[in-house]
């Protein structure tokens, strides 16, 4: 066998592609970002100068294919001798091995696996989850299909029909070919209670052990999720570098992109599952990416998908977990494979947030939507004494405000470009330097739950634990609102209005007022189609903001206004 596999990138690569949609985080990210620099530039420009209103270890990297790797030394005979011929079974047959977690079929030409499915995981159709790709399969070879190294075959044994034999309990399979001098052999071993398998591949030609790899080509995962290839990926451990590497189908466009060395674990993943083989501590590995050109029925027509194979040695044997990227259960397996998650940049934040959410709804409260209320609280009862600084610093901006208007009238004569404008910056920093006031502290309401609205986000789009958790009339915390008219998101911006009107003025002008009070309506853009779990953190933050406002409103005395220095005294009349 070739060691290029059939189905070459480069021959199937359509000449236009359909640009991708900005992904959520993106879009998150964008928001906040123009929400703060609307509310920062009106701070400083608008407020400053008063303007009129206005109408983001590898030990040998690739992107070709690998070198040829010399013919292997003969081995002695085995034990047991190696027959010359098996006799191939007279038709094609499926195998099913099948637990309460997953069912699994086989087919007996080529060993391979025609169909993955997790019983206890529903797709987007309300389906189990299907695994394999099968129009991927059909292109370019089904899961644990064998790729040669540096050796051409006298016979493909993809193409071969083995002979299997199964286990009094159906829990093991083993596959066996033998003919024109080509030996292949697979073992399958399922444990009944986890998502775990020990995998055997050997490959011989001439009673010598051929090197091979076996492979997952032409995607994986979950493709009735939202933009599913987006979140498809090869990945693996370096155990030199102490790093998990990730890539995409794009990094191997150019050409199949090589890795080799030491590997704590590799193999592909989506955002929910993965399929990884553990390998022997001193085993020395390859991992090889492929780009795959296969049809994608959503936008008919072929799209990249990732492929990956693994091994290298002429016996490839190893533990394997096929399931789902459920903390508990990857700790189970392997202490190291909870890094599959990918908690993002704010994994400081994230990572013990879902901790405690994951606690409190399995102990306690037994729904991740009430779990997420009463953590929101708590965040705000962690949060109230810079909250409570914040909104003394508001108080003190309002108080000020006939003084700053005085300076801004005392400077309106002049042109937004004046140089003399400076002067009118430096009065009114001396003024807030007098009275102890940060101009920008009225922000810190807003920005405090910023870095947990992200931690959430991430939970909320990783977390398998929340994938179809409800709650009330939510059906899935971890996707939008399936209404039309969607609650949760109006009432976002409802809460929002109000809780702005009922914040004191901090000395803005109209033009500023104006611009402050379309705020609101950018959570339209922000809320809309995210986790409805997201919206209901954003929402009960609101609500508590709320009532800590009027009870900050009710219980802080209001002062006597500050006059402006032009009206401290009342003019003397003449006599």
């Amino acid at each position: 066998m070739s060691e290029a596999p059939q189905g070459s990138p480069s021959k199937q690569k359509p000449v236009f592609k359909k640009p991708e949609e900005l992904s959520m985080d993106t879009r998150l990210l964008l928001s906040l970002v123009l929400m703060g620099l609307v509310l920062f530039a009106s701070q400083y420009f608008l407020g400053t100068f008063n303007p009129p209103p206005q109408k983001k270890s590898e030990v040998a990297k690739s992107v070709s294919p690998p070198p040829a790797t010399p013919p292997a030394s003969p081995v002695a005979e085995p034990a047991t001798p190696l027959p010359s011929d098996v006799a191939a079974s007279a038709q094609d047959d499926n195998i099913v091995v099948e637990t309460n977690l997953y069912r699994v079929r086989f087919s007996n030409r080529g060993a391979v696996v025609l169909s993955w499915v997790l019983k206890q995981y529903k797709d987007q159709n309300r389906k189990p989850v299907e695994l394999v790709n099968r129009a991927g399969g059909e292109k370019l070879g089904f899961p644990f299909s064998v790729v040669a190294k540096g050796v051409q075959l006298a016979v493909d044994p993809n193409q071969a029909l083995f002979v299997v034999r199964k286990s009094s309990d159906g829990l093991s399979l083993e596959f066996e070919y033998a003919s024109a001098g080509v030996v292949a052999r697979k073992s399958f071993q399922f444990e009944p209670h986890r998502y775990v398998v020990q995998i055997s591949s050997e490959l011989r030609q001439d009673k010598r052990l051929v090197p091979h790899l076996v492979q997952w080509r032409g995607g994986f995962g979950d493709f009735t999720a939202v933009n599913p290839l987006s979140t498809q990926h090869a990945l693996y451990f370096d155990t030199a570098e102490n790093s998990l590497e990730v890539k995409t189908a794009d990094d191997a466009k150019k050409g199949t992109l090589t890795v080799s060395g030491k590997f704590h674990f590799a193999g592909i993943e989506d955002t929910y599952f993965t399929a990884v083989a553990l390998p022997a501590a001193n085993a020395s590995w390859e991992v090889h990416t492929f780009a795959d050109w296969v049809h994608f029925p959503p936008s008919g027509k072929d799209e990249l998908h990732v492929g990956v194979a693994l091994g290298g040695e002429g016996l490839n044997r190893s533990p394997v977990f096929v399931g789902p990227k459920d903390i508990d259960i990857l700790k189970s397996v392997d202490p190291k494979l909870e890094q599959v998650v990918d908690f993002g940049w704010f994994w400081f934040l994230a990572k013990p947030l879902f901790a405690v959410l994951h606690a409190l709804n399995d102990r306690y409260i037994h729904n991740y939507g009430w779990s997420i209320i009463i953590v929101t609280i708590l965040i705000n009862i962690l949060l109230l004494p810079l909250k409570i600084s914040s909104l003394k610093s508001m108080k003190k901006m309002a108080e000020l405000q006939p003084q700053i208007k005085a300076i801004q009238e005392k400077y309106a004569h002049l042109k937004f470009n004046d140089p003399r404008r400076q002067e009118q910056q430096a009065e009114t920093m001396a003024l807030y330097n007098k009275h102890g006031v940060n101009p920008l502290g009225g922000c810190l309401p807003m920005a405090l739950p910023i870095p947990f609205l992200f931690a959430f986000y991430k939970v909320l789009t990783v977390a398998i634990e929340l994938r179809g958790a409800s709650w009330l009339w939510v059906p899935d915390l971890s996707q939008p609102e399936t209404l039309s008219l969607r609650v949760l998101p109006l009432a976002t911006i409802a809460t929002q209005f109000q809780l702005q009107n009922m914040t004191p003025s901090t000395g803005l002008d109209p033009a500023q007022q104006r611009i402050m009070k379309l705020m609101p309506l950018m959570f339209i853009f922000l809320f809309w189609n995210v986790a409805s779990g997201l919206v209901l953190y954003w929402l009960t933050g609101n609500v508590i903001a709320i009532v800590q406002q009027w009870f900050f409103n009710r219980t802080i005395s209001k002062p006597a206004p500050v006059l402006a220095p032009a009206a401290a005294a009342a003019p003397k009349k003449k006599r």
